[in-house]
């Protein structure tokens, strides 16, 4: 266990950030303020290859996907001197899953997300259950032929059980720090039975799924 797996406010030396990157999370002083500063970071796309960008690495090259973002909420709950709880949401093998940073509010649960779409983004914390939490994301949670994917969600994750300079500050991607969260315990969110009555997204709801936020750049001729 590492030695900050106590600690409830992290500084910039239990992180290891230097002043102006600890500054830059000090300022997300709340969930609202933390999915501002994610929805305005544009996607990653991974045009070079598929990334796990650790926190220091997504505030220098201002971009995220799903688990990265979680790791950048995470880490700025913490500097609040809140829990940095993470859930990780898996799928049918024909999607992909998703990471959420989690936190709560007079007892009820709530979500920060970093996504491209629409469907699976914040979360009001009005959740009294990490299931219902889950939950409220399955209908639009679905691949490119309209089939709803999301199969299960794990128990919440406290990011302080893994060493910051592996998800904090590393400056290679954070593969470790993804095969933990896969890892997880998971619990399902529908029988076999309930799999089979699922009805596929209807032709509109599929064409309004593919609008995104940041679109990918068209490659070089």
């Amino acid at each position: 266990m590492p030695p900050n797996a106590r600690t409830r406010f992290a500084t910039a030396g239990t992180l290891g950030l230097t002043r102006a990157e600890y500054a830059a999370l000090r300022r997300l002083s709340t969930p609202e303020r933390i999915q501002a500063f994610l929805n305005a970071i544009p996607i990653n796309h991974e045009i070079g290859g598929e990334t796990v960008l650790s926190v220091r690495e997504v505030l220098r090259q201002r971009r995220a996907h799903c688990i990265e973002g979680a790791m950048v909420a995470a880490c700025a709950l913490w500097v609040q001197g809140e829990p940095p709880l993470v859930m990780h949401l898996d799928c049918h093998e024909s999607d992909y899953p998703h990471v959420i940073a989690l936190f709560r509010r007079a007892g009820a649960w709530g979500a920060i997300s970093k996504t491209n779409g629409a469907p699976l983004r914040y979360r009001d914390p009005i959740y009294r259950t990490l299931r219902e939490l889950a939950l409220s994301y399955f209908h639009e949670y679905s691949n490119k032929r309209g089939h709803k994917t999301l199969r299960s969600y794990s128990i919440s994750f406290d990011m302080r059980r893994i060493d910051p300079a592996e998800w904090v500050t590393s400056p290679k991607s954070c593969w470790d720090t993804h095969d933990r969260l896969t890892e997880l315990r998971h619990y399902p969110l529908i029988t076999r039975r309930q799999e089979r009555l699922l009805t596929k997204r209807d032709p509109f709801e599929r064409k309004a799924a593919k609008l995104v936020e940041y679109p990918k750049p068209e490659k070089a001729p």
